[in-house]
């Protein structure tokens, strides 16, 4: 059975970090792009980050503006988003999505998880 599990989320305050994970099972991760999606209720989903397989590429959304960092250990079947500056509009909850090959787009992912909710207190 293919799932991904998020964890990591939770409340902070204007300006704290998290770490989210996101640990995959039932398929090897390693020639998946995975990628973060956070969803604020009453807004469409949004990518946050994407990163392929290789690692070799990955991109960003323009909101990030360099604060966060996402990556992989293909060896633990997990993806991270090191989030750090977190400002209160950052306040969603956050999935996370796997593809086989490159970074496709929200409607090019295979399979998500049932996310993790994030809150940043002002």
């Amino acid at each position: 059975q293919v799932q991904l599990v998020e964890s990591g989320g939770g409340l902070v305050q204007t300006g704290g970090s998290l770490r989210l994970s996101c640990v995959a099972s039932g398929f090897s991760i390693e020639r998946y792009a995975l990628a973060w999606f956070r969803q604020v209720p009453g807004k469409e989903r949004e990518e946050v980050s994407c990163l392929t397989g290789s690692s070799k590429r990955f991109r960003y959304a323009d909101f990030v503006q360099g604060r966060f960092t996402i990556s992989r250990d293909n060896a633990k079947n997990t993806a991270y988003l090191e989030m750090n500056s977190l400002k209160s509009e950052d306040t969603a909850v956050y999935y996370c999505a796997a593809a086989p090959g490159p970074c496709p787009d929200y409607y090019g992912m295979d399979y998500w998880g049932k996310g993790t909710p994030v809150t940043v207190s002002s």
